[in-house]
């Protein structure tokens, strides 16, 4: 398929799980890719995995919880890639902990990278995306927005992401940007895993645990959340903005 060809996309928290996932995903179907991460050495091996299978990609490096630094490396892509028309915000962290024993430090930091990190990303590709008429945006929210024991913080940054998300089709829509957020549920990933270790399982047998109460009897793997976010920023979700879809095997 080549649904991206001439696109230039920009995913952050590319370096693994869905943010990898993701990048090396809109590359196959066409799009040069801005991999970004904390630094462009951790983004490098989603680029070698692109560019080993023939696509177009390339590394930087930014803390995307910095506005600045955020407008520089943005101002940076477009200088080498020659536009910005797909952002994937999927940078993200977290700071697991009982609320009541929640440090404020914790609390701070998985805001500023799960949800303000959207804002300063978002608010920096718009800046592209209304001169040109055309943009997709696509955030991840989680699951965990609807309620999860021992994720205060991460659970008020995904549910922010969600009102993020409406309020920007809103504002973003009359300069024909499409904006939506994807709710994965249980993913294998390596943050998925530090999870588990939190709560004293092995990954596998917390996997196990999760995919006996999921409908469809297993937990999901980071390429369906990614081919959800490519068919969101393709043509073929022209008419769908403002949603957050949730992806999670039927669970409830």
């Amino acid at each position: 398929m080549s649904r991206f060809t001439g696109k230039v996309a920009v995913v952050t928290g590319a370096a693994q799980g869905i943010g990898a996932a993701t990048a090396q995903r809109l590359a196959e179907e066409g799009a040069t890719v801005a991999v970004v991460d904390l630094t462009a050495e951790r983004a490098q091996a989603t680029v070698d995995a692109i560019t080993a299978k023939g696509g177009t990609a390339r590394a930087y490096g930014c803390d995307v919880a910095d506005h600045e630094a955020v407008e520089a490396v943005f101002a940076q892509v477009v200088a080498d890639l020659g536009a910005l028309h797909i952002l994937v915000n999927n940078a993200g962290i977290t700071r697991d902990n009982l609320f009541f024993k929640m440090p404020k430090p914790d609390w701070d930091a998985v805001l500023a990278v799960n949800l303000t990190s959207a804002f300063n990303c978002s608010q920096a590709a718009q800046t592209y995306m209304v001169g040109q008429k055309w943009g997709k945006i696509v955030s991840l929210s989680s699951r965990s927005a609807l309620g999860a024991r021992g994720q205060a913080n991460y659970a008020a940054a995904k549910a922010g992401i969600q009102g993020l998300t409406a309020t920007l089709a809103i504002e973003l829509g009359p300069y024909n940007i499409n904006v939506n957020a994807v709710a994965p549920g249980y993913i294998a990933t390596a943050m998925t895993a530090s999870t588990a270790e939190r709560v004293g399982a092995a990954p596998e047998d917390h996997q196990a645990e999760v995919a006996g109460r999921t409908p469809l009897r297993r937990v999901g793997q980071p390429e369906e959340i990614a081919s959800v976010v490519a068919f969101l920023v393709s043509e073929d979700a022209s008419y769908v903005s403002g949603q957050t879809l949730y992806v999670n095997g039927g669970a409830r």
